[in-house]
């Protein structure tokens, strides 16, 4: 089993920057592929970044490329998103999930753990 643990959301201003954290224990980290999803109220849930186990192939939503960054420190069992230049659009309820396989997915469904979740909200 893995256990994810999200930090780092919070109430910001467009044109702010946070970094999320997802903290994972259990069993070996380092062979999973890590996602951040959001949740938007009335939109589906989407995947926003990805990083395989290697850290050498990454996704990133149209709506994020360019201002949002995702790294993982395999040392420390930990993945970040830097959100840079948020946008209203951003607020969400963002999800730190992992695979068992070292590929990217996009669906939700392929995904075995999930975090608890931490809101970020972007105002105007």
């Amino acid at each position: 089993q893995v256990q994810l643990v999200e930090s780092g959301g919070g109430l910001v201003q467009a044109g702010d920057s946070l970094r999320l954290s997802c903290a994972a224990s259990g069993r070996t980290f380092n062979i999973y592929t890590a996602g951040w999803f959001r949740l938007a109220p009335g939109k589906e849930r989407e995947l926003v970044s990805a990083i395989t186990w290697t850290g050498s192939s990454t996704y990133y939503a149209d709506s994020v490329k360019g201002r949002f960054t995702i790294s993982r420190d395999n040392a420390k069992n930990t993945v970040y998103l830097q959100m840079n230049s948020l946008k209203p659009e951003d607020t969400a309820v963002y999800y730190c999930a992992a695979q068992k396989v070292p590929v990217i997915a996009v669906l939700a469904r392929e995904y075995d753990y999930w975090g608890q979740g931490t809101q970020v909200t972007v105002s105007s």
